[in-house]
């Protein structure tokens, strides 16, 4: 048996054949329809196309917004906007012929990386994804703790200064490129992170800077949630965990900050992604297998 995995992103949607331990059968994607009828139709078309290859036997779906599985609605809003304030889940099991099952796309990579990846074997998790903005997931008991207002794991909107600055800005691809343009004075959008990465491995000082000044935040924030939280590691996951040097920058500046705060006995445990972009498929599918056992 299968199930059919999806990652409903802004510009594509990438899916999957995955066995029920993990194993990826075959995988692809299409580009993200511009309204409702076309997602349904490239949900169906892939269905059709892999049930003819596989027993399937759900519908698995890691989806962007304030996702509630419960009651099968999607809440906030994000790059596509069709897919909010109405029992999406219900509309698409029942147009797939399939159970189905769905969760916030950055709570799917957290339980992908706790279900096989960089925290297999861990069962309370901290889940960062990095990029323009920082986001995360919260795993307790191997489960997704979304919150009162499922805005669990939103460390993006930490606080880290007296200014009101977000760990969102502060920790940020964005906030470095930003804060190296204005070392160096140069235009708003003259550069990109793969620059400055680019021109710090090349020895530049102020690309270093900016590099380092990020990776402060997000050492800061991680030392916090382990006192607040402590789990029993970290992941570091986003297009910025693919460079293997940023994890052993972040438990350096964690070690400077021990270093000051001696009291503190506990290390936080800090791990890169093991999945990248597949993270999002698999950890719907462990959500699925969690809301449907048996199947």
């Amino acid at each position: 048996m299968a199930i059919l995995a999806f990652d409903a992103g802004g510009s594509s949607v990438k899916y999957a054949a995955v066995k029920e331990d993990g194993k990826i059968l075959e995988q692809g994607s299409f580009k993200t329809p511009a309204d409702l009828a076309g997602f349904y139709e490239g949900l169906r078309q892939t269905k059709e196309k892999f049930a003819a290859r596989y027993a399937l036997s759900g519908a698995a779906f890691s989806m962007p917004g304030a996702v509630d599985d419960e009651s099968g609605v999607i809440g906030g809003a994000s790059a596509i906007p069709y897919i909010h304030d109405f029992p999406i889940r219900q509309a698409i099991g029942s147009r797939l012929g399939l159970p189905a099952a769905m969760e916030n796309d950055a709570n799917c990579a957290a339980l992908g990386e706790v279900w096989q990846g960089a925290a297999k074997g861990c069962r309370d998790v901290a889940f960062f994804v990095i990029g323009s903005g920082v986001g995360g997931a919260i795993v307790k008991d191997g489960r997704i703790h979304h919150g009162a207002h499922l805005h669990g794991g939103e460390f993006g909107y930490m606080v880290v200064d007296g200014q009101g600055t977000i760990l969102s800005e502060a920790g940020s691809t964005r906030q470095m490129v930003h804060y190296y343009e204005e070392l160096s004075g140069l235009k708003a959008g003259s550069v990109d992170g793969k620059f400055v990465f680019a021109r710090a491995d090349a020895g530049e000082e102020k690309a270093q800077q900016a590099i380092q000044s990020m990776i402060d935040a997000l050492a800061c924030a991680i030392y916090n949630i382990q006192y607040a939280y402590d789990p029993e590691c970290m992941v570091i996951g986003g297009g910025i965990s693919a460079r293997p040097d940023v994890v052993p920058m972040i438990r350096k500046s964690i070690d400077r900050i021990l270093q000051k705060v001696q009291i503190a006995r506990v290390r936080p445990d800090v791990r890169q992604a093991r999945f990248g972009n597949d993270a999002n498929l698999m950890g719907a599918v462990c959500h699925f297998l969690q809301q449907h056992p048996g199947v």
